[in-house]
This record gives C-alpha cells, sequence and structure tokens, in this order.
C-alpha cells in the first residue's frame, strides 16, 4: 500500500465544491472515478480543503493510498488523459505513509481577484468580482492589516460548519494593484480557513473601499464575534486555492 501525494489544479464554475455529494458533480468525485478506472480498485481522496461551489484552483492538494505498480509519471498521464478539460494534475508524488494532506498541511494560500472598471468583462468573466463603483485600494489595505495575526475570525465564518474554535493566524493579508488590467488581487495565507472566510472577508473589505465602512470597523466586526456584523459574501467565481504548504 503506497501513500501518494496530488497537486490538483481546477476550474470550478461548473462543480459543486470539492466534496463529493450524492446528487451533484464535484472535484473529488471526479478524480476518485478517474482513479478507479486507472487502478481497478475503489480510491478515496483526502483533500487539503474543501472549497465551495463555484471556487478554483491553482495548487490544491490531495493523497490517497492505493497498491499499484503504477509511477508517479505514469499517474500524472492517466489522470489527465481521463479527467475533464477543466481538471488537471500537475504533480504526483510518493509520500511517508502517515503523510495527511489536511492535517499535515502548515499554511494555505488563496487569491481574490476583482475587476473594477466601469465595464463588464468577457474574457476571464469567471475569475473574477466585477464592480464597476471605484474602489479605494488604499483604505482597503489599511483594513486588511488589522487581520493579520492570532484571532478569533467567527465574524468571518459562514453557518454550517461547527469548528471545535475559530481562532486562526493569518499571516499575509495584502491588497495587490495591476492598474493597468484594472484589477486588485486580494493575497491571504494562514494556518487555517474558517467556511467561507475567505469571501466574507472580501465582502466586508469591499465595503470599506467604496466608503461604506472605515478601515478601524474590522477591530469591531472581529471583536462582536458576530457574523451579521460583517459585509456580504464576494462571489465564488473570484476565488482561488494557491498552495498549500507543508
Amino acid at each position: 500500500m503506497q501513500n501518494f501525494k496530488l497537486t490538483i489544479e481546477y476550474d470550478g464554475s461548473a462543480y459543486n465544491g470539492w466534496q463529493r455529494q450524492a446528487d451533484a458533480p464535484t472535484v473529488q468525485e471526479a478524480l476518485e472515478r478517474a482513479l478507479g478506472t486507472m487502478t481497478r480498485s475503489t480510491v478515496t481522496l483526502i483533500g487539503a480543503g474543501r472549497t465551495d461551489a463555484g471556487v478554483h484552483a491553482l495548487g490544491q492538494v490531495a493523497n490517497f493510498h492505493c497498491e499499484t505498480r503504477l509511477a508517479p509519471e505514469e499517474i500524472i498521464r492517466g489522470l489527465n488523459s481521463l479527467l475533464p478539460r477543466d481538471i488537471a494534475i500537475r504533480d504526483c508524488c510518493r509520500m511517508p505513509d502517515d503523510f495527511h494532506a489536511r492535517f499535515s498541511a502548515k499554511s494555505k494560500r488563496y487569491h481574490y481577484r476583482i475587476l473594477n472598471r466601469t465595464t463588464r468583462a468577457a474574457v476571464g468573466r469567471n475569475y473574477a468580482w466585477f464592480i464597476h463603483r471605484p474602489l479605494d485600494a488604499r483604505a482597503m489595505g489599511q483594513a486588511a492589516e488589522r487581520l493579520i495575526g492570532l484571532q478569533d475570525f467567527k465574524s468571518f465564518e459562514s453557518s454550517g460548519s461547527p469548528r471545535a474554535h475559530t481562532r486562526r493566524h493569518v499571516m499575509q493579508a495584502v491588497w495587490v494593484e495591476a492598474p493597468a488590467d484594472r484589477c486588485l488581487t486580494f493575497r491571504i495565507e494562514a494556518d487555517g480557513f474558517l467556511r467561507g472566510m475567505v469571501r466574507n472577508m472580501v465582502g466586508t473589505l469591499v465595503a470599506v473601499g467604496l466608503g461604506k465602512l472605515d478601515p478601524q470597523a474590522i477591530e469591531t466586526i472581529l471583536a462582536s464575534r458576530d457574523r451579521r456584523c460583517a459585509g456580504i459574501m464576494a462571489p465564488a467565481r473570484g476565488l482561488f486555492l494557491v498552495e498549500v504548504k507543508y
């Protein structure tokens, strides 16, 4: 029995998230089906994170245990020939038996893209939140700085996913501008994320950028531990799981 680690890229537009579901297509289901065809066995994937419906990944990680003579390079080629075009395997390698894609992870990086211009996009419309009103990127950056550190992020957690605790350590939270493309990208890295946490943060930071909240309001929102005090949830299409670090 061998333990394999996969690094996966996918366009989440057509999927109801990562985790297998009985009545909707998911990324995990597509991968497990392809692995079953290759290995002629039932394979269960363990994902590093459960991305929501419509969320994309450039570096999702999963592992699986399997008895096979296939080399990692053969698994990459085989899976990429079987998977739909919106899912691709970037890397595969053997790992120690105790490696766990979720529990072995040290941190994860997400990016959220916003297209901030007066006209909507035709190309790339599934990969960014289009906001036609001008955003104050400086104010959004000041607000984002207040998210850094070991804090209780209960106010940014969506319902339906109870946790043992809601404290997380955010190492980076910054906005990066690309003036030529009229794009803003929120880059965040943390030791873990609550359900909907990044999208709820982005919706709140956009409220700051629109002048509806002061940057200092982030501190009050965090202290409240009340989701109702934060902003709206940003659309899934702008969110990318970029990297899982081990």
